[in-house]
């Protein structure tokens, strides 16, 4: 690529899409970002920032469909007479057991990720639609995909089997693992502290642990999917496979019942019943909602020291995503139970989202470094789009 080059990045769900424009030359420099909400639902939205975070639009957006949100996206950035990408990164959540590493899109990998869309129902579709959309609306404009499975590619056969006929494993049930473009994203930015061993909480709406010696994923709670783990806003996260029977057999639940029971309607949301908001839950009166922020910080602080045990001990504590990065009582409630890991923070430090928020005495590093997704993709994209102008040779 050019010395001087741009890339937009796509990260999109299932009723929403979030992108970022990246000017990268000497250094790294975000041009603009923003995010569409409610798509396909009334009341569309769309919020446009630029490089500085000053809004550049805020509002109901007239566009529904996903094809020509793009379009528009695109229109946009040419409107406020922002750089042309030249290409552009797409998150994707899962590629399955034969994807493994960012890839430049093709029609054959296109089949693929079409295949893998089971595994992960509620966030691959929208991904692959986004993708289609811009191929017919820019199809000489190359599009790279990065998956969230890749990190984790390192973890051993024992940490990522189930406890499942033989078979299942060779069709690809197992555990892969996801947030890994998070996690990438906090090992570059400690550099030469990822050595040793690392537990970094990436904790949002969804969330996860993922333990990691000298830079490499050896475990993480999520697994087949991004519903397993410790509870999160709105997925249950680790059922007793027992339940799903129960459901199955007593309450004659089928496919559609259980993907909202355990994914839309579990988690913070469904033990509080107010909300999926830690913030939300904070304010509210209800013990409910003082119940299910209390629940989530034992599953958690359970789950810390189930990756230290992994790790046979832990030098360093990362938290990142919303949660992580801005909810101190969240942390305090978390760590105060971690004594005996050599964990002890600093109240007033923690208070204010410092870096770092331990204490002097800590023999474990804690830390708060807010993550970014867009600028790992950024990086893959460019990278890949330089090696094949590097293939290619001069025309």
């Amino acid at each position: 690529m050019t010395a001087s080059h741009v890339i937009l990045c796509i990260n999109c769900g299932s009723s929403s899409l979030k992108f970022a424009l990246y000017q990268l030359a000497d250094d790294e420099q975000l041009v603009a970002s923003g995010e569409v909400d409610r798509i396909g639902i009334p009341g569309t939205r769309i919020k446009m920032l630029d490089g500085s975070g000053a809004t550049l639009r805020e509002g109901p957006f007239e566009f529904s469909r996903l094809d020509e949100i793009l379009g528009a996206i695109f229109a946009g950035l040419e409107q406020f007479h922002l750089p042309r990408p030249v290409a552009v990164g797409h998150r994707i959540v899962h590629g399955g057991p034969d994807h493994t590493a960012p890839e430049l899109v093709t029609p054959a990998l296109l089949a693929a990720l079409r295949e893998v869309v089971p595994f992960v129902p509620l966030h691959l579709p929208g991904a692959i639609a986004a993708i289609e959309a811009i191929s017919a609306r820019f199809p000489k404009l190359p599009q790279v995909v990065c998956f969230d499975t890749s990190f984790h590619r390192t973890m051993p056969e024992i940490a990522t089997r189930f406890p499942m006929p033989r078979e299942l494993w060779e069709v690809g049930v197992r555990r892969y693992g996801f947030h890994g473009l998070s996690y990438e994203y906090i090992v570059s930015v400690l550099g030469g502290q990822a050595r040793g061993r690392l537990v970094i909480a990436h904790l949002g709406n969804g969330a996860s642990l993922a333990a990691v010696r000298d830079g490499k994923s050896v475990d993480t709670t999520m697994g087949f999917t991004p519903t397993g783990g410790f509870m999160m806003g709105t997925r249950s996260g680790d059922l007793d496979p027992g339940v799903i029977l129960y459901l199955l057999r007593e309450k004659g639940y089928d496919a559609s019942q259980l993907d909202e029971a355990v994914n839309r309607a579990a988690g913070l949301l469904g033990v509080s019943a107010v909300s999926s908001d830690m913030r939300t839950l904070k304010e509210s009166r209800d013990p409910r909602a003082e119940l299910a922020r209390q629940m989530f910080c034992y599953q958690l602080r359970k789950q810390i020291g189930a990756m230290a045990t992994v790790l046979e001990g832990i030098d360093t504590l990362v938290f990142t995503g919303g949660i992580g990065e801005h909810d101190a009582d969240v942390r305090w409630e978390v760590c105060r139970g971690l004594r005996h890991l050599g964990i002890e923070i600093d109240r007033q430090r923690n208070a204010t989202n410092g870096d770092p928020i331990s204490s002097a005495g800590s023999q474990c590093m804690v830390r708060v470094i807010p993550t970014n997704e867009d600028l790992v993709i950024v990086r893959y994209t460019s990278a890949i789009m330089s090696s094949a102008e590097t293939t290619k040779g001069p025309s």
